[in-house]
């Protein structure tokens, strides 16, 4: 691993790995993409029935919640996030919006 890096990218998910790919395109930079979640070789990822696995597992989701909600009584809203490679895109079950 090289001692210095003129960028580092922090998080690989969609836009992580775009910027990084970007910026290593000109062979100056040094670029290191830096991702906390585990590989993203897990079988499930590849199966958009069983996304709900993915949307409840320690290994690949952060399990961030809202801050209570006042006009929801409240209440605090599970929001899934991505902790692998591709961030959340790899854990929406392949559902695009």
């Amino acid at each position: 691993m090289a001692e210095g890096y003129d960028f580092i990218v922090i998080g690989a998910g969609s836009a992580g790995c775009v910027v990084a790919n970007r910026l290593s395109a000109d062979p100056v930079n040094s670029v290191l993409l830096l991702e906390a979640g585990a590989k993203d070789r897990n079988p499930l990822f590849q199966l958009p029935m069983l996304m709900g696995k993915l949307m409840h597992s320690g290994l690949y989701n952060w399990h961030y919640y809202t801050e209570p909600e006042g006009h929801l009584n409240g209440r605090r809203i599970y929001w899934p996030r991505g902790k692998a490679l591709g961030g959340s895109s790899t854990i929406n079950g392949m559902i695009y919006v």
